[in-house]
């Protein structure tokens, strides 16, 4: 008797894994659930990705900072035909750079180029003895109380 007891519990085992089968193929698998906004809360953050005008920038200053009294950074912008000696830096914001310098005729030149276009020659010279080396100013807007 113990031997039909087993034998029905197994072929009841059996029915009811062929109906869940069967009802899953027409049902379809149960859909993911939803985390819960406590869940959202705790993935992290994205990491902010850093503008390319303050890598630009940082790494301008980054060349500059450590040069003693005798060299120089020169900066170098060229667009078409001109090209000119970048003094200055402007950043109106993170999107346009304003850069001033003056020219092979020495003329005041001011070029506004959108930050992914602008395309600048970095290179560390000796300055001449006696002169004082030039140096890139780098400006950036003020902050207004008016936030």
């Amino acid at each position: 008797m113990a031997f039909g007891n087993i034998g029905k519990v197994l072929a009841g085992q059996a029915i009811d894994a062929a109906k869940k089968n069967v009802i899953d193929a027409v049902i379809g698998p149960e859909p993911p659930k939803h985390p819960d906004k406590t869940a959202l809360d705790r993935t992290p953050a994205a990491a902010p990705v850093e503008n390319l005008g303050s890598i630009i920038l940082g790494q301008i200053q980054a060349m500059q900072r450590p040069l003693g009294d005798d060299r120089e950074l020169v900066v170098t912008f060229s667009a078409g035909t001109e090209m000119f000696r970048v003094t200055e830096i402007f950043v109106p914001n993170i999107q346009v750079l304003v850069l001033s310098g003056m020219d092979s005729g020495q003329c005041i030149t001011r070029v506004v180029v959108p930050v992914e276009s602008a395309i600048l020659v970095c290179k560390v010279v000796r300055v001449s003895p006696g002169a004082k080396p030039v140096r890139v100013n780098i400006l950036s807007p003020r902050k207004s109380d008016a936030a």
